[in-house]
C-alpha cells in the first residue's frame, strides 16, 4: 500500500509533462516499449511534417518576398524563428531519448523508494513548482494562439498586412502558399490548418522546455535532500554506512546532470541565439516606431511588446532553473566544508573530502558547453542584445 502511494506521487509529479510529450510523441518511455514505439513515431512524424509544410516553409517563402522591408521582415521572423526553434527542439529530444530514459527511470526510483517525511516534502515542493510552471506556460502558449486565431477570424489584425504578405484575406501568420488561398473553401481550410498546427507547435515548444524544468528541478530537490542528510549526519547511528550512501548519491546526481546537459546543451544554444536575434530586432523596431512614428498601430505595437515579454520569461526560466541548480550544488560543498571531518576516523575523513572536492565545482547546465545557464548569463545576454539595438539604430540614422 505504501509503495502504491509512492508510485502515485511519481505519476502525479510527471503527469502534466508526460501528457504534453505523449501528444507529440516524445515521451521517452513510450519509445522503450515496442507496442507504443510505432504510435509515438507516427505522432512525432505528423507533428514535424505539419509544422514544416503548413507553417515554416510558407513563412520562409513569405520572408523572401518581403526581404528589404524591415517591419515586414521582423514581423515574419517573430513567427518563423520560434517555429524553427520548435523543429530543432523536437529533433534534438527525439535523438537523445535513450539518454533521457535513464534520467526518468532515476526520477521514478527516487519517488518509489522509502524516504523520510522531510525528503518527500522537498520533492513535493519541487514537483509543485514544476507543475505550476508547466500549467502557466501551456496556458500562455494556447491563450496567445487563441487570441491570434480569434482576432484574425473577426477581422482584427495584430500584424502589418500588405499585398506582399497576404494575397486577399490575411492568414494567422505571414505565409505564402502555392495554391490560391483567397477563395473559399481554400482560405477556410488553410486558416484552420494553420490554427491547429500553431496549437501543436505551441504545445511542442513549451513541452520540451518544461521537460528540462522537470529534470533539473528534480535533481535540485535531491541535492537539497543530500544537503539535509549531510548536515545532520552526526545524528545517524551508523555513520560510515550513511556516509557511503551519501557519496554514491552525490556521484549519481552529478552523472544525471551530465546526461541532462549533454541532452539540452545544443538546444539551449539554439534558443539563446534565437532569443538574442529576436530580442534585438523587436527592440529595434519598437524604438524606431516610437521615436519616428511608423506603420504600426497601437495594438500591433502592444502585440510586439507582449511577444518580447513572453520570450524574456522563457529565457529567464532557463536561467532561473540553472541558477537554482548552482545554488543547491554549492550548498553540498558548504555542508561538507563545515563538517568537523578532522574529528572522524581517516577512512571517513577521506570520503568527506571526496564529496568536498567533487562539490567544489558547481553543477551547471550550459548552452553549447560554452555559456552556463545562470541569471548572470541572462543579464549579459540582455546587455549584449541591447547593445546591438543601439548599433542598428545608429546604422539606421546614418
Amino acid at each position: 500500500m505504501e509503495h502504491s502511494s509512492r508510485h502515485n506521487d511519481f505519476e502525479w509529479a510527471i503527469s502534466l509533462n508526460q501528457l504534453m510529450l505523449k501528444i507529440i510523441g516524445l515521451w521517452p518511455p513510450d519509445n522503450h516499449i515496442i507496442r507504443k514505439k510505432m504510435k509515438s513515431k507516427i505522432r512525432l512524424f505528423y507533428s514535424i511534417t505539419t509544422i514544416l509544410f503548413i507553417l515554416i516553409i510558407p513563412a520562409l517563402i513569405s520572408l523572401m518576398r518581403v526581404w528589404g522591408d524591415m517591419i515586414l521582415m521582423i514581423e515574419n521572423m517573430q513567427y518563423s524563428l520560434p517555429l524553427l526553434a520548435t523543429i530543432s527542439k523536437l529533433i534534438i529530444i527525439w535523438y537523445k531519448q535513450a539518454d533521457l530514459l535513464s534520467v526518468i527511470h532515476m526520477i521514478e526510483e527516487d519517488w518509489t523508494k522509502p524516504k523520510m517525511k522531510e525528503e518527500r516534502d522537498v520533492m513535493l515542493k519541487r514537483a509543485i513548482n514544476t507543475r505550476t510552471i508547466a500549467m502557466w506556460g501551456l496556458f500562455v502558449a494556447i491563450f496567445t494562439i487563441v487570441i491570434t486565431f480569434g482576432f484574425s477570424y473577426f477581422g482584427l489584425i495584430l500584424r502589418h498586412v500588405t499585398n506582399l504578405t497576404d494575397s486577399g484575406k490575411p492568414m494567422l501568420i505571414p505565409s505564402y502558399y502555392f495554391h490560391d488561398v483567397s477563395k473559399s473553401p481554400q482560405f477556410e481550410l488553410t486558416f484552420l490548418a494553420q490554427g491547429i498546427t500553431l496549437i501543436a507547435s505551441g504545445c511542442s515548444y513549451t513541452a520540451v522546455d518544461h521537460l528540462l524544468g522537470l529534470l533539473v528541478l528534480h535533481v535540485c530537490g535531491q541535492l537539497e535532500n543530500l544537503h539535509f542528510r549531510l548536515a545532520y549526519m552526526r545524528k545517524y547511528p551508523n555513520f560510515l554506512a550513511n556516509l557511503k550512501y551519501n557519496v554514491l548519491d552525490h556521484i549519481r546526481l552529478i552523472r544525471s546532470i551530465e546526461i541532462i546537459d549533454n541532452t539540452f546543451d545544443s538546444l539551449l544554444l539554439v534558443v539563446m541565439l534565437y532569443f538574442g536575434i529576436i530580442f534585438c530586432l523587436k527592440g529595434f523596431l519598437i524604438v524606431e516606431v516610437v521615436n519616428r512614428g511608423g506603420k504600426l498601430s497601437l495594438m500591433q505595437l502592444l502585440w510586439f511588446a507582449a511577444a518580447i515579454i513572453y520570450i524574456l520569461l522563457h529565457m529567464c526560466l532557463y536561467s532561473a532553473v540553472g541558477e537554482i541548480l548552482v545554488t543547491q550544488s554549492e550548498k553540498i560543498h558548504q555542508a561538507t566544508y563545515k563538517y568537523p571531518w578532522y574529528n572522524v576516523e581517516p577512512k571517513a575523513a577521506k570520503s568527506l573530502m571526496l564529496i568536498m572536492l567533487r562539490a567544489s565545482k558547481p553543477l551547471h547546465i550550459t548552452a553549447g558547453k560554452i555559456f552556463p545557464m545562470t541569471m548572470a548569463t541572462f543579464g549579459n545576454l540582455l546587455k549584449t542584445s541591447a547593445g546591438y539595438i543601439s548599433v542598428l539604430l545608429a546604422k539606421q540614422n546614418s
